[in-house]
């Protein structure tokens, strides 16, 4: 009598009586690998697998456990890809070393609470059936994702599951129909598939599973190597000047910061006069770690005599102070802004930003911002702005425009393709990331931007990245970081719209909706019993 065949495996996820402490290390060791990701060299296929190996540690773990795992693999990610947080506090917040740890682990916090209910959920639907709970989990994942990035007031979707993905230039074309919430889907089902393959042993044959496992693989590999060749190429008509000020970051400007500055504001006119070999026909400079202000008579008039001797629109980050009733007082209120000025130095349109950098540009906690201010004077200040909507060149072309962090929000850079721009440009400020990673991560993020909205994006910043990015992601062109240069960065305008923007984040809100419905099912007598 032949013995009965064993099922295949190649490493059997830990059963119930694995000790906690093993799970909890694995789980965390999985969210500092995936940083790799995400700094250093960019090594995206550790998105492809972290997930996973986050995944076999939550089968047969009790829930509490499982939790646990998904917390530390957050805050471990965090401690690894976003630790520059606590430099940039510290050096340009004013704050000490110490305080600034404390909100990269407050940031990490955060990110451990949404990836232990990812964690919690799969521990809970593999009770039932581990092929349901990878299954479930891309969907949970992105649940997660889009919280994160719609949290009150602390929203902070930086270095989403789908970026390391999207630097492949085939692979980011999805984005024009899911946005960047259909990449992380994909990263997140290709982890679920190889646990899946390697665990589902009692529920399917090992050639179904590994056969599904090899073809995907595949299928993947064709797209990354061949994909990126038949992307079309994009033709620039038009140039714009992108000034690179390259000027260091205060915390306070002094009331002679003009005349103490003199030399370097002559030099930032000389480099937007100087000819080249294309004519631009908009000037740029960026947000910048300055006081100009239109309504500051040192500046304004400067501005204004630039505009006419450049001959062309001239768009500039500055602080705007705006009239604000407070308690039956008027009283003026400072703004981060984009002015456009026409060529003849004629105010045509602004923008406030809308989305400030939480415990950089406003405190989003009034007891937290007591805490802080005992620290550090130099924590928050900025108002909101209320409006995000597209202005008109004097040509007619519609453009939008936004400023720094806000490019991280995709559900809220589309609205102003949906309100008719057919031009993108981002101005920032990454002077205050130093050479950490987080100037190229920004940029990595910023990219993304512009194949959702099958738009050009003109990015022009303080001391870099300022690039031109064409419509299907491709940097085709830029300048090197850390000096005072300029670019005359190739774009152009387009008027088609993409799904994405037609429909948002239709993906996320179906990921929504399916996790609930996953989880729901858990929760009836059959689902009673098998947690049992």
């Amino acid at each position: 009598m032949a013995s009965p065949s064993r099922p295949v495996r190649l490493m059997p996820p830990p059963d119930s009586s694995s000790p906690a402490i093993f799970r909890l290390v694995v789980a965390a060791i999985s969210g500092a690998a995936l940083a790799f990701s995400y700094t250093g060299s960019y090594i995206a296929a550790f998105s492809w697998v972290c997930i996973g190996l986050l995944m076999i540690v939550l089968f047969k773990a009790r829930p509490l456990v499982a939790a646990l795992c998904g917390f530390l693999h957050g805050v471990a990610f965090v401690l690894t890809s976003l630790f520059w947080i606590s430099t940039v506090l510290e050096v340009h917040g004013g704050l000490s070393r110490i305080a600034g740890i404390g909100v990269v682990l407050l940031v990490g916090l955060v990110y451990g609470v949404l990836d232990g209910l990812f964690a919690w959920s799969v521990n809970r639907l593999a009770a039932k059936s581990i092929s349901r709970a990878c299954l479930a989990a891309p969907f949970v994942w992105v649940t997660v994702e889009f919280l994160r990035d719609h949290l009150p007031r602390i929203a902070f979707p930086w270095n989403l599951l789908g970026y390391p993905a999207a630097a492949n230039l085939a692979f980011v074309q999805l984005t024009t129909v899911t946005g960047i919430f259909g990449l992380s889907f994909i990263v997140a089902a290709y982890n679920a598939l190889f646990v899946w393959a390697d665990a589902a042993s009692e529920e399917y044959p090992a050639r179904i599973r590994y056969g599904t496992l090899g073809g995907a693989t595949l299928v993947l590999i064709v797209i990354a190597f061949a994909g990126p060749r038949i992307v079309p190429e994009a033709h620039a008509s038009h140039w714009a000047r992108l000034i690179q000020p390259n000027l260091p970051e205060e915390m306070v400007y002094p009331t002679d910061w003009y005349a103490a500055h003199k030399g370097e504001l002559e030099d930032l006119e000389r480099l937007s006069l100087l000819p080249g070999a294309h004519p631009p026909d908009l000037l740029v400079w960026p947000e910048m770690p300055t006081p100009f202000s239109y309504q500051d008579p040192r500046f304004a008039p400067r501005a204004f005599a630039l505009a006419r001797a450049t001959g062309v629109p001239f768009l500039s980050g500055v602080i705007e102070w705006e009239p604000v009733q407070v308690g039956g007082a008027t009283h003026l209120l400072p703004y981060n802004s984009a002015v456009l000025l026409d060529a003849q130095g004629r105010r045509i349109f602004s923008y406030d930003k809308t989305h400030l950098v939480p415990f950089g540009e406003f405190e989003p906690f009034p007891l937290f911002h007591r805490v802080v201010t005992s620290i550090s004077n130099e924590v928050g200040g900025f108002e909101a702005g209320h409006v995000r909507s597209a202005g008109t060149f004097p040509s007619g072309h519609r453009f939008g425009v936004f400023i720094c962090y806000e490019s991280i929000f995709p559900g809220e850079i589309r609205q102003f393709t949906a309100d008719g721009a057919e031009l993108l440009i981002n101005i920032s400020n990454d002077g205050w990331f130093g050479r950490s990673a987080a100037p190229q991560q920004h940029l990595r993020m910023a990219r993304v931007r512009a194949v959702e909205n099958r738009r050009w994006i003109i990015r022009d910043t303080n001391n870099g990245y300022t690039v031109s990015i064409d419509p299907y992601g491709r940097i085709v062109a830029g300048i090197p970081t850390d000096r005072r240069s300029f670019l005359d960065a190739p774009y152009d305008f387009r008027s088609d719209r993409t799904l994405y923007v037609r429909r948002g984040d239709w993906l996320a809100w179906l990921c929504v909706f399916a996790s609930i419905l996953f989880l729901f099912l858990t929760f009836g007598r059959r689902g009673k019993s098998a947690l049992q």
